[in-house]
């Protein structure tokens, strides 16, 4: 998938990497797709990701992400295309973009640990995304 990919989980961080997308998709004439990952529960090994997510978890999850894109959608008027999947946030995103031209996320999520400068998540695909990935900070989008 050529364009740019954004990875969306609700919270306020990736609202702003939201809007960073479309404005960058917009700006380079390319394709936007919009991805939110639906956790995967640990196993009873303690495996994060072998069980795949309820269907009452991936529709919420695609829910927000819809709602999120919609007011985007409303605001710039682009067409976007929206994914949601189940599995561990970091591999799906760096999976979903590895032909993409960028990988945008915000710098922290709904995960705890509010104090660090940079998620887990963000940090992951920074060092292991197969393209360049930008992380936006909270409030920068616009």
């Amino acid at each position: 998938m050529t364009g740019i990919v954004v990875g969306v989980d609700g919270s306020p961080h990736s609202q702003d990497a939201l809007d960073w997308a479309f404005a960058e998709s917009a700006l380079r004439h390319v394709p936007l797709t919009v991805l939110a990952v639906a956790p995967a529960p640990g196993s009873i090994w303690g495996i994060t990701g072998a069980l795949p997510a309820s269907e009452e978890t991936m529709g919420k999850v695609r829910h927000a992400a819809q709602e999120m894109v919609d007011k985007a959608v409303a605001r710039d008027g682009q067409a976007v295309t929206v994914r949601t999947v189940s599995g561990v946030p970091a591999d799906e995103l760096i999976k979903a973009a590895e032909d993409a031209d960028l990988l945008v996320v915000g710098a922290r999520g709904s995960g705890g640990f509010a104090r660090l400068v940079m998620g887990s998540v963000s940090s992951q695909v920074a060092q292991h995304a197969h393209c360049p990935v930008v992380v936006v900070p909270g409030g920068q989008a616009r």
